[in-house]
């Protein structure tokens, strides 16, 4: 990748509840991935994953704090390095922030990793699950 390219630095939070995963689509509606935003100033990279997981999907819970893993990606000339990380949703509410503009589905692991397009996160998931990192 070009390094004198633009980094944006991000977080997200594969959420777990009752042996499923949280989903959400994006914006757009078109493709499902987990909460996921931009590191805001004041905050680390963990309250980054636990607010996206909120304002995107409605969950409070609790944040692990060592990372599943780490993604990059481009997208309008820019360079996004993504830190993901677990959450042990405790609660998930009826209405949240982005309620209308995102769906919220819960799935078992292999199903949620099948639906998510990005190869990277995916692998991610996939991994975590692969490597006896019980999603419970």
């Amino acid at each position: 990748m070009n390094e004198s390219m633009a980094r944006i630095s991000q977080a997200a939070v594969v959420a777990v509840r009752n042996g499923r995963v949280c989903l959400i689509t994006s914006s757009s509606g078109k493709r499902w991935l987990v909460p996921k935003g931009n590191l805001q100033s004041g905050c680390d990279l963990r309250e980054t994953a636990a607010r996206e997981a909120w304002e995107e999907a409605g969950l409070v819970g609790r944040v692990k704090p060592r990372p599943l893993g780490v993604y990059e990606f481009v997208k309008l000339g820019k360079l996004h390095e993504v830190v993901v990380y677990r959450m042990r949703v405790r609660e998930a509410k009826r209405n949240w922030p982005e309620r209308d503009k995102r769906r919220r589905r819960w799935l078992r692991p292999g199903k949620a990793a099948e639906r998510i397009a990005h190869a990277a996160l995916r692998e991610i998931v996939v991994a975590a699950i692969a490597c006896g990192d019980r999603v419970a």
